[in-house]
C-alpha cells in the first residue's frame, strides 16, 4: 500500500504539517508506505484549458504536477491537505489539482482519496467539501472521519493543542488504510466495477 500527500501549505512547518504528521504516524504502523509532496511554496500556474494534455499524456506546464502525476498513478490513496484561505483552499493546491486531474489520463477508479484541512476558526467545511469534489468525479471513494477532516490552528504550531483534530487524523488514516486494503482484497476477488463508456449530455443540446 501508498499513499501521495500532497500538502497545500506555504509553510513546511505549519499547522496543515501536523495534520499530516499525525497521519503519517499512522500509515507507518499500518505498514503503508508514504511520500509527502510540499507544494504550497512552488509556482504552479492554473490551467489553460489548451488540450495539450490530450495529445501528449501530461500537462504543457512540465512542473511538479507532472511529477505528482507519475506518483498518483502509482499510489493506492491520495490525501490533500491544505490550509483555509478565505473559506477555500488556497489558490496554489487549487490550480495544482486542477491540472493534476485533468491531465493525468490513468485510470483513478477505486484509489482511496482523503482530504485533511486546517484553519484558525472557520471555513474548514466548505474547504473540506471543495477538495472531495476532485475525488467523487474520478470514480474515487473517501475516506472519513469521526470528524469532519479539520484542524484547528492560527500561529505555527498552535494545531499542535488540538486534541479533537488530531485524533480525527489518525482515524482518518485508519480508516484510510481499512478501505485501501479491503479494496486491494476486492480487486484480487472480484476485479473493478464494470465500465460504461461515458454518455456526456450538454445543458444547451
Amino acid at each position: 500500500m501508498k499513499v501521495l500527500i500532497i500538502n497545500g501549505s506555504p509553510h513546511p512547518e505549519g499547522n496543515t504539517s501536523i495534520a499530516v504528521r499525525e497521519m503519517v504516524s499512522v500509515f507507518e504502523k499500518e505498514g503503508v508506505e508514504t511520500e509527502v509532496v510540499q507544494i504550497g511554496n512552488k509556482d504552479i500556474r492554473g490551467c489553460i484549458a489548451c488540450g495539450h494534455c490530450y495529445e501528449a499524456g501530461k500537462c504543457v506546464f512540465d512542473d511538479i504536477v507532472n511529477e505528482l502525476a507519475l506518483k498518483f498513478e502509482e499510489a493506492d490513496g491520495l490525501v490533500v491537505a491544505t490550509p483555509v484561505y478565505y473559506a477555500s483552499a488556497n489558490a496554489t493546491i487549487i490550480a495544482c489539482l486542477d491540472r493534476l486531474f485533468y491531465s493525468a489520463h490513468f485510470d483513478t477508479t477505486m484509489k482511496v482519496g482523503a482530504s485533511a484541512v486546517c484553519a484558525r476558526r472557520g471555513g474548514c467545511s466548505a474547504t473540506f467539501d471543495e477538495i472531495n469534489k476532485y475525488f467523487t468525479i474520478s470514480n474515487m471513494p473517501v475516506a472519513s472521519s469521526q470528524y469532519w477532516n479539520s484542524i484547528h490552528g492560527r500561529t505555527p504550531g498552535e494545531a499542535d493543542m488540538d486534541e479533537e483534530g488530531k485524533q480525527t487524523m489518525r482515524v482518518l488514516a485508519r480508516n484510510m488504510t481499512f478501505l485501501m486494503k479491503s479494496i486491494a482484497l476486492g480487486k484480487a476477488e472480484y476485479g473493478l466495477p464494470e465500465e460504461e463508456a461515458w454518455t456526456p449530455t450538454h445543458f444547451i443540446r
